[in-house]
């Protein structure tokens, strides 16, 4: 029966299942927020207000030819797509949803997490790189020059987190927040933001995508069934990042009366529309400004952010 409950927890909910549906919500309200915010109306057809857009979209791309281009490297190609959905699917099964992860929470977990987003990146580089196309990679080396600026940083202030609970679990950090961290670590949060938006590659870092100079980046030789995936796995992304914050900064589903996944969920869609606000307010960072401005403000930031927590646990000991 244990195992029967398991695996309803894994693929169906809060799992695999429940995880797409909130990829396909979360992409709705992202693109009806952006266009709000524009003065525009956004999606609106495709179901009651356009909700299906996103999964009329999919469709779409999933019917499309699928086209491998002459001068590959096909296997690269052709499993990129495979491992970008699933970095994140893995990765969201840690989240914890409804008050415990959907796989076992241990020690260290939000260091694997952390590992798992880096890991994605040199997914985006390598199959940028395979698909020899000049457009392709110059954006996956943008992809791994940006990630080599906005990682430190937002590693830094989990970091700071971590250091303040006492613990690298992220349901303990979720489940142990006197008052949400976006209370008392505010500079920390706000680099992890736009460290978050630069790991999303969400204007103003969608750099390695820029249409307008770069056709499409490291997405230019993808179409069918592989643009289709690549896309989900942004999406899946948005959802993880989202819960990521939550979970650490906005201690996860706790709140009255409602049960922990529906405020998990609130929060999430709290921190999707903040991203869509960012987005409509900057043009888009060169990638000598993106990769500086990492290095002179977001880096120092959360260094003062990670000193401050150190100096607050030494006075709680003392007193």
């Amino acid at each position: 029966m244990d195992n029967v409950f398991t695996l309803i927890r894994i693929f169906i909910f809060p799992g695999l299942l429940f995880l797409s549906i909130l990829a396909f919500l979360f992409e709705w309200i992202d693109r009806k927020a952006y266009a709000r915010f524009q003065n525009r109306i956004g999606p609106l057809y495709a179901g009651p207000s356009g909700i299906l857009q996103p999964i009329a979209d999919f469709i779409k791309l999933m019917g499309k030819e699928d086209i491998t281009p002459r001068y590959v490297d096909t296997l690269i190609f052709n499993n990129a797509p495979i491992f970008a959905v699933a970095i994140p699917f893995f990765a969201s099964l840690y989240l914890p949803l409804d008050g415990s992860p959907i796989l076992s929470s241990f020690e260290g977990d939000v260091v694997l997490l952390l590992t798992l987003m880096t890991l994605y990146t040199i997914i985006v580089f390598i199959a940028g790189w395979a698909s020899t196309n000049r457009f392709s990679t110059v954006g996956a080396a943008r992809a791994i020059l940006q990630f080599l600026a906005y990682e430190i940083p937002m590693f830094i202030s989990v970091a700071s987190v971590a250091v303040y609970v006492g613990s690298t679990s992220l349901t303990y950090i979720s489940m142990n927040q006197p008052v949400p961290m976006i209370l008392l670590q505010p500079i920390g949060f706000i680099v992890f933001i736009i460290s978050m938006q630069a790991e999303l590659e969400r204007v103003p870092f969608d750099i390695p995508e820029a249409e307008s100079e770069i056709v499409a980046g490291w997405l230019t030789e993808y179409c069918g069934p592989k643009l289709a995936f690549l896309r989900f796995a942004e999406d899946l992304r948005l959802v993880f990042c989202s819960g990521l914050a939550t979970a650490i900064f906005l201690a996860g589903g706790s709140g009255p009366i409602l049960p922990p996944v529906v405020w998990f969920v609130l929060k999430m869609i709290f921190i999707v529309l903040l991203s869509s606000y960012i987005r409509s307010l900057f043009a888009r960072f060169r990638i000598d400004q993106m990769v500086s401005g990492c290095w002179r403000y977001l880096i120092p930031l959360s260094i003062l952010q990670l000193i401050l927590t150190k100096f607050v646990e030494v006075g709680l000991r003392w007193l």
